[in-house]
């Protein structure tokens, strides 16, 4: 058969094969952890035209036109990373907005994660180049805090300017892009006045979106306990919650009690792990003492990525190295998140969301697990990830296990545009 004849009859089958069938994508008989639903059980998921179309005990894989085998592996959300730093396309030095971010989706999917947040790379005049040149062009879903610095991050000529923290221009800016920029950011503050949190807190009451707060420089001129129980409002977000930087563990071991009456107050405690914002010895007995984070998120960049933090997985396994639970450490890196930042439609697995999964290994073995200072704590567990779908699109998938054995190809296959030998011939799914 010729050529383009082949490749004709290959799109028919396709197009008959779907016109028979009720869903794109069938993960079969994974262990599924989807804590807005209360699920945490075997169960086959169902993906049609981008979206979850169901979640059962058991779907007839002849109602898919593909179907892949998650047997003995966690089917979850995509995660939902609410720190990172991703605006890598300015080329300036030393900088947030430039060279110490991270082109996103080189370092997502790799990890099971679908959307994530810049946490205030941007600000008010340049958000605009941010979203063309970053957030416009990614797989990845792209969302994020604006800085209330209107340079964004750039470093402390910039983010220490009072005179550029316009909490009304913050506000107009966010509300332009609404769902997109989702919070306020301020951060690394060197002086003692209450002025970036205050416009920061002033912009996210005028534009109806939650702050998130690094807190910068430690000034006994304005202590943690003040910022957690008079400056914040309820839904807003401390960031670096495990740094040690700022009291957040008192001399006397205890956590400092600005955060546990910050928490009754409602507001959100963030891992933020980063490059040195992370340490055991606050970790550990913080946790003892039963002050969990509210979500995990890595704080994401070119310095973190190659020292303590490394990955979203990376540090969801610190969570389990310090006795949470694996359904608990998902939560906080799904649907928690998701919640924080209010997109309710993310971090979810309930039929019609978008279909961002993530398929999960747990390693057992002996593995170590470094904080911001590079001190270990031994662990017996760890994230790996399998598979990464993205809006029904497989975009990473570790072992193949989507993949057709090639043996079973034909001798000249190749790729052929968006469509792959499997998808052309139904007869190849996995069993």
């Amino acid at each position: 058969m010729r050529p383009h004849l082949l490749l004709a009859f290959g799109l028919l089958t396709v197009m008959t094969a779907s016109s028979q069938t009720s869903y794109d994508l069938l993960l079969q008989g994974g262990h599924v952890i989807d804590p807005k639903n209360n699920l945490s059980a075997v169960r086959d998921i169902a993906i049609k035209d981008g979206r979850i179309a169901a979640v059962a005990e058991h779907i007839d894989p002849a109602q898919a036109l593909k179907t892949v085998n998650v047997h003995g592996l966690l089917v979850t959300p995509g995660l939902v990373d609410i720190h990172v730093h991703v605006y890598a396309s300015t080329g300036e030095h030393a900088s947030y907005a430039g060279d110490n971010s991270v082109w996103p989706d080189g370092f997502t999917f790799r990890s099971g994660v679908t959307s994530v947040a810049d946490a205030g790379s941007s600000g008010a005049r340049n958000f605009a180049d941010f979203k063309e040149h970053i957030i416009d062009r990614s797989k990845t879903r792209v969302l994020a805090f604006l800085n209330i610095v209107g340079a964004g991050m750039r470093g402390p000529k910039y983010e220490n300017n009072l005179a550029d923290m316009v909490p009304e221009t913050a506000a107009e800016v966010a509300r332009e892009y609404p769902g997109l920029i989702i919070g306020i950011k301020t951060a690394h503050y060197a002086g003692p006045e209450w002025t970036p949190v205050e416009n920061a807190v002033k912009a996210g009451t005028l534009a109806n979106i939650p702050v998130m707060v690094d807190f910068g420089t430690n000034h006994e001129e304005r202590p943690l306990d003040v910022l957690l129980t008079r400056k914040l409002r309820p839904g807003d977000i401390y960031t670096h919650c495990y740094s040690g930087l700022r009291d957040e563990l008192l001399p006397d071991g205890n956590v400092n009690p600005g955060m546990i009456e910050g928490r009754k107050r409602g507001v959100i405690f963030d891992v933020g792990h980063g490059g040195g914002s992370f340490v055991w010895r606050v970790a550990v007995p913080a946790i003892e003492q039963g002050f969990r984070p509210d979500s995990i998120s890595t704080d994401l960049h070119i310095g973190s990525m190659n020292t303590g933090m490394k990955t979203m997985l990376n540090v969801m396994s610190k969570f389990l190295a310090l006795g949470l639970s694996v359904d608990e450490v998902i939560a906080d890196s799904t649907w928690h998140p998701a919640r924080e930042i209010h997109h309710e439609e993310l971090g979810n697995l309930s039929i019609g969301a978008p279909a961002d999964v993530a398929v999960l290994r747990i390693e057992h073995g002996d593995f170590g697990f470094t904080d911001s200072y590079g001190a270990r704590m031994n662990g017996n567990q760890k994230f790996e990830c399998e598979l990464t779908v993205k809006g029904g699109k497989i975009e990473y998938d570790l072992n193949g296990i989507s993949r057709p054995d090639w043996r079973k190809l034909p001798p000249d296959y190749k790729a052929i545009g968006d469509h792959r030998w499997d998808d052309l011939n139904p007869a190849s799914k996995t069993p």
